[in-house]
């Protein structure tokens, strides 16, 4: 559970619902454990894309091989939507397509680290929790 949950949290394309969804099922895992971890995991992958970005803001890009390089234009309009909705945008870094990119630009931007991990497995854990919920309830 916990490679599937940091993976799907990074820039790669990965889902980890399935997986823990999957482990309820099977019952081979105590299900507060596998919440836990899943959510502790996949705040993990997104503090790994923080990380990028921050790296990436202090000069970082030019060691990036061309294609790994986030566009300039694309990355100003994330960072300007980051500023216009700020903090509270991170509580939906669990969201599909946008939530990646997003923990990556708050990087960019320097966002404080402590709150940034605080609101992210806010979101995570209400996610995975609302999982657990929905399994319990149809199971």
């Amino acid at each position: 559970m916990a490679g599937a949950a940091f993976i799907a949290a990074t820039l790669l394309p990965a889902q980890s619902e399935i997986v823990f969804v999957g482990l309820l099922a099977a019952k081979s895992v105590a299900p507060l454990a596998l919440f836990l971890v899943a959510s502790l995991a996949n705040t993990a992958g997104s503090v790994a894309n923080w990380w990028l970005g921050r790296l990436i803001a202090h000069g970082g890009v030019e060691r990036l091989p061309a294609r790994l390089r986030p566009d300039p234009d694309k990355l100003a309009r994330a960072q300007r939507g980051f500023a216009r909705f700020g903090w509270p945008s991170l509580l939906f870094a669990w969201l599909p397509v946008l939530g990646d990119p997003l923990t990556f630009v708050a990087g960019t931007l320097n966002y404080p680290l402590g709150r940034f991990i605080g609101l992210v497995l806010l979101g995570k854990a209400a996610r995975y929790g609302a999982l657990w919920a929905g399994w319990t309830t149809l199971a």
